[in-house]
């Protein structure tokens, strides 16, 4: 009997353990939760760490740069998901790939904590989007491997799962907030050994709690595939550093135009992606069917994400620049705004997976889900307009129509983001089950992509525009949405 056939004979059999779901989850809850405290701890500070003058401690960037550079970094995060599902596909495992990723995530925080200049700051970004993309799409898939197709758990085991995730991202820039103002580089150090934790506790309880998930290769390379591939990396990676070491010095590549060609990559990729997986001989006919139903789905989560990753770069230069932080007689530090969102959802998480239980088959379908997450992110883009509207763009705000704005945010989110992790793990082609769920992650990747580009266009003086427009398209794309799910529901081929 084959290492996949075990597996799936242990995920057939419905285990307890952690909250009436597999004791799994409880390893996979906290490895996520530790890798989540590291990312958004650096993710809080980092934009102000850009544009604060050098004498503040801070890079001293163009802050319109620094918006831009910081949706790059998110996409580029996002975007390396492809790496870490193909080696997991091809070459370790899901497994592997957490642990490998960890110790990647760990070491670029520790290169943000040395106090430094720009160079250390581009290193830490490369070793933490390399390190992101192999943790994080594949310990979302390890979720899925221990569930079995028919178990009716496995929404809510998401859910659950998707809470670990926010509790780590709520603790985490509240700590590294309020140390802020003392040294950027001390709240980097936070999150580094908050890296370190999760990875304890992954490697301590891996074997016991998990078994055999994560440890199968579903589509290895061959030995001749691997002799091909690796010389292809080889020569790939040789080319890269020659081409940059020469476009650098000659002015081709600066901010700008690695803005622009990450934007292009953004959406280039994931159309390679499912071209790909729809034409593979590895695919059958119900997965292609599958496949198309997706392809709606991603546009959704694109246009949400779009409004849902602006918390960290446009509401954070507003909750900086625009909002009053003096409030009740305490001083707000602008990074703690980074917490409202996985508060909401540490709250709420749980109300939304007992309502999908709760309702069976009577709960809305995935695309329906989908619209209504559309719906309101657009209404919280349209609330944070409102205080421009009344009170004009020279006073400043309350911070409560902040609150309010990623309160309405977080309920599209969880109609859409634990949603498209199960739906993923259902609608993905057997052959490419690790690279599917790197795809879902692909739709943030376009998204923190296109913000790059949008966010030049923010400023006080037209944000009515600004958050009017983005708004009101989303939620167009939600009525439009709504409108085709049932043809969507049809190509899913019997998963709802």
């Amino acid at each position: 009997m084959s290492n996949y056939d075990k597996q799936k004979i242990v995920a057939s059999v419905p285990q307890t353990g952690f909250f009436g779901h597999p004791k799994g989850l409880f390893t996979l809850f906290f490895t996520e939760f530790w890798e989540r405290f590291s990312y958004y701890g650096m993710r809080a500070i980092l934009v102000f760490y850009m544009y604060y003058e050098v004498s503040e401690g801070g890079l001293g960037l163009d802050q319109t740069l620094a918006l831009s550079i910081m949706s790059i970094y998110g996409s580029l995060v996002y975007m390396s998901g492809i790496i870490g599902g193909w080696f997991a596909d091809r070459i370790f495992g899901t497994s592997k790939a957490v642990f490998y990723g960890g110790i990647l995530i760990m070491f670029g925080h520790l290169a943000l904590a040395i106090p430094g200049n720009v160079a250390l700051f581009f290193i830490s970004m490369v070793l933490i989007v390399l390190g992101t993309g192999l943790l994080k799409p594949n310990v979302s898939a390890v979720v899925g491997d221990i569930y079995s197709e028919e178990d009716a758990r496995r929404d809510s085991g998401f859910s659950i799962f998707y809470m670990g995730i926010n509790l780590g991202g709520f603790l985490a820039p509240l700590i590294v907030g309020a140390v802020m103002k003392t040294s950027f580089h001390l709240g980097f150090g936070i999150a580094a050994v908050g890296m370190f934790f999760g990875l304890v506790q992954f490697v301590t309880t891996k074997k016991k709690n998990l078994g055999l998930a994560g440890t199968y290769v579903p589509n290895p390379l061959t030995v001749d595939e691997k002799k091909k591939t690796y010389t292809i990396i080889g020569i790939v990676v040789a080319v890269l550093a020659v081409l940059i070491a020469f476009a650098i010095p000659a002015g081709l590549l600066t901010f700008k135009s690695f803005i622009n060609l990450v934007g292009v990559l953004g959406i280039l990729i994931p159309t390679l992606y499912f071209i790909v997986m729809y034409r593979s001989p590895k695919t059958n006919d119900v997965e292609r069917s599958r496949l198309i139903a997706y392809i709606p789905l991603f546009i959704a989560s694109v246009m949400f994400w779009a409004i849902a990753e602006q918390g960290s770069t446009i509401l954070a230069s507003y909750a900086d620049n625009r909002t009053q932080l003096n409030f009740a007689g305490m001083t707000i530090s602008p990074a703690w705004f980074q917490s409202l969102n996985p508060l909401f959802i540490i709250f709420l998480a749980p109300v939304f997976a007992w309502m999908w239980v709760k309702l069976g088959k009577r709960q809305p379908t995935i695309p329906q889900k989908f619209s209504l997450a559309l719906l309101f992110a657009g209404l919280s883009f349209l609330v944070i307009l409102l205080p421009a509207y009344f009170g004009g763009t020279d006073s400043l705000v309350n911070p409560l129509w902040l609150v309010l704005s990623y309160l309405i945010v977080v309920l599209g989110e969880l109609c859409l983001s634990p949603v498209g992790l199960s739906a993923t793990t259902k609608l993905a082609p057997a052959a490419f089950s690790a690279q599917t769920m790197s795809l879902w992650f692909l739709s943030n990747a376009a998204a923190q992509a296109i913000n790059a580009q949008i966010v030049r266009f923010y400023s006080p003086e037209n944000e009515m525009a600004y958050f009017g427009i983005i708004g009101g398209a989303s939620i167009v794309l939600s009525i439009v949405l709504f409108m085709l799910a049932p043809k969507i529901q049809g190509f899913m081929r019997g998963i709802r």
